[in-house]
């Protein structure tokens, strides 16, 4: 099984060596909360926290 990392600048958590969204190498394994964003244009949740596109995001990484 392969472990999921949150990137530090965009909060995405992805798999694999660097962030899909912002081509980061910066990454935490230790995140508080997740968001599923499914439609981002009809999302207040998305809107508040400044996310502009559909996936999974941690709410807070360290």
């Amino acid at each position: 099984m392969v472990k999921q990392k949150a990137c530090k600048i965009c909060n995405r958590i992805y798999e694999g060596d660097t962030c899909p969204k912002c081509n980061s190498k910066e990454s935490t394994n230790n995140i508080k909360g997740r968001i599923v964003v499914l439609d981002s244009e009809k999302s207040e949740i998305a809107k508040n926290i400044n996310i502009k596109d559909k996936g999974n995001f941690a709410i807070k990484t360290r």
